[in-house]
């Protein structure tokens, strides 16, 4: 779709321009470029990780008590790779599994089923930042 601006600006619609180009730079922290590639997958994995994950794991990793494990300090975590860890997110694990030691289930995709492969590797990427 193609906007008028000339006609616009003409119209005495130029401040109306410049008022909603403040705006959305107000709304985008303040800058009109795309962000860096690697900023996209950590902002996006930790937004990821605040909706899905927070509920258990704490909004700092550090675990709920009788929810969700420490992620900062867990071994699993630290020494699986990431694909070993996405295909883990992806099945989840109940409170039948005898490697459950929370009695917690853990739901697959930790219970939000539209979370893409590429949207787990975001969210442990951002674990793995934690400390």
């Amino acid at each position: 779709m193609k906007v008028p601006y000339k006609r616009l600006i003409k119209a005495g619609g130029l401040p109306v321009i410049l008022i909603l180009v403040l705006l959305l730079s107000a709304c985008g922290g303040g800058s009109l470029l795309p962000p860096a590639v690697g900023d996209v997958e950590q902002s996006g994995g930790a937004d990821l990780y605040q909706q899905t994950c927070t509920a258990c794991h704490g909004p700092d990793g550090k675990g709920r008590p009788n929810l969700g494990k420490d992620l900062t300090t867990s071994q699993f975590v630290q020494s699986q790779s990431d694909q070993v860890l996405l295909a883990f997110i992806k099945q989840g694990r109940m409170p039948n599994d005898p490697e459950n030691t929370s009695g917690v289930p853990m739901p697959p995709k930790g219970g939000n089923p539209a979370l893409t492969d590429e949207q787990i590797l975001e969210i442990i990427a951002f674990i793995r930042t934690l400390d």
